[in-house]
């Protein structure tokens, strides 16, 4: 007998949801991604190899010649993202995603400032750019700075996607990854109305957060780009099941647990069929407005109320988090052997 994990990873890279790998053994995570919650999450462990990475960079010199306080914290923070990020390196075979501020989210310079950055410490403790994305949020600030990089060969992963037009903009900036929150989408339909996108979804009968994933991956593979798609806030299994075909399902460890426990008698397979495909793609239809080349006004008139609302509570989220590590950085530092 074969369990539904293996069925599944059949179909989809499986990226366990994890802060610090609590799993490692069970579930070897594929890919990783480094950002200020994992950041708090290695200060409030006591003892992990992730936390002498902390304490490295805030021993760093070249931090402390800066003036400004706000630019050591910001100097140490970068120096803590990429001395985790090149721990993770070692142990996942895929790519290292490194999460650029969120305060940074509605400007181009200040992005591409933040990667470039990040992408000089990273070369100096020689973790080679293939193995890194950068994870950016979806404003159009964000994927014109995507567009960019992309264009120098560094990898960009865009987040905060719940509108197509954000999707099919940061498709045609040619961003490596395009990471969709589907549950949370899920979540905002049941609590309001007003969206024409998730309107149209419910009235298909469909889930809004599937949906949206269903219609990029369709974008993607009938119009030839090269993106591969994320989906992210998975609630259960059926969630899935629903998604199979997608390049990565990013998925908490206690669905993977379920799937990893579950065989798959052989009448159930029908069940368990590839949900998306290149094949199924070719025949999905657009309409003119959506393949059009996404700009500025047309992405700001596709952005309806759930994306405007989803992508600033995320972006404020992110920003608490950073701000946090920030301040904790300021406390503990400098660290007992400087």
């Amino acid at each position: 007998f074969r369990t539904e994990l293996d069925v599944v990873t059949g179909f989809s890279q499986i990226v366990p949801d994890t802060v610090v790998f609590d799993d490692f053994e069970r579930f070897p995570p594929t890919a990783a991604t480094v950002s200020s919650s994992l950041l708090l999450g290695i200060c409030s462990l006591p003892d992990t190899k992730f936390r002498s990475s902390i304490d490295t960079a805030l021993a760093d010199s070249e931090c402390f010649t800066l003036a400004k306080t706000e630019d050591q914290m910001s100097c140490f923070v970068n120096q803590a993202l990429v001395n985790v990020g090149g721990e993770l390196a070692k142990l996942v075979p895929g790519r290292v995603s490194t999460e650029v501020d969120a305060r940074l989210a509605y400007d181009t310079h200040g992005i591409l400032r933040k990667v470039h950055d990040l992408l000089n410490l990273y070369h100096k403790i020689k973790v080679p750019p293939e193995r890194l994305l950068f994870k950016i949020p979806s404003t159009w600030q964000g994927i014109e700075a995507s567009q960019l990089l992309e264009s120098e060969g560094i990898q960009t992963h865009m987040t905060f996607v719940y509108s197509f037009c954000q999707a099919a903009a940061a498709v045609q900036a040619g961003a490596s990854v395009i990471q969709i929150f589907v549950g949370r989408l899920r979540d905002w339909s049941r609590g309001h109305t007003g969206d024409h996108e998730v309107a149209e979804a419910l009235k298909r009968g469909e889930d809004p957060g599937l949906a949206l994933v269903t219609k990029a991956y369709n974008y993607i593979h009938k119009y030839g780009y090269k993106s591969k798609l994320m989906a992210a806030a998975i609630r259960n299994k059926q969630d899935v099941f629903n998604l199979l075909g997608v390049d990565y399902i990013v998925s908490p460890l206690k669905i993977l647990e379920s799937l990893k426990e579950s065989v798959t008698p052989p009448d159930e397979k029908y069940r368990l069929t590839r949900r998306l495909s290149p094949q199924s793609a070719a025949s999905y239809s657009f309409s003119n407005e959506e393949v059009v080349k996404w700009d500025e006004q047309k992405f700001a008139s596709g952005m309806g109320p759930a994306a405007v609302e989803l992508v600033s509570g995320g972006l404020d989220g992110y920003a608490t988090q950073s701000k946090k590590v920030e301040e904790l950085f300021g406390k503990i530092w400098p660290p007992p052997n400087v």
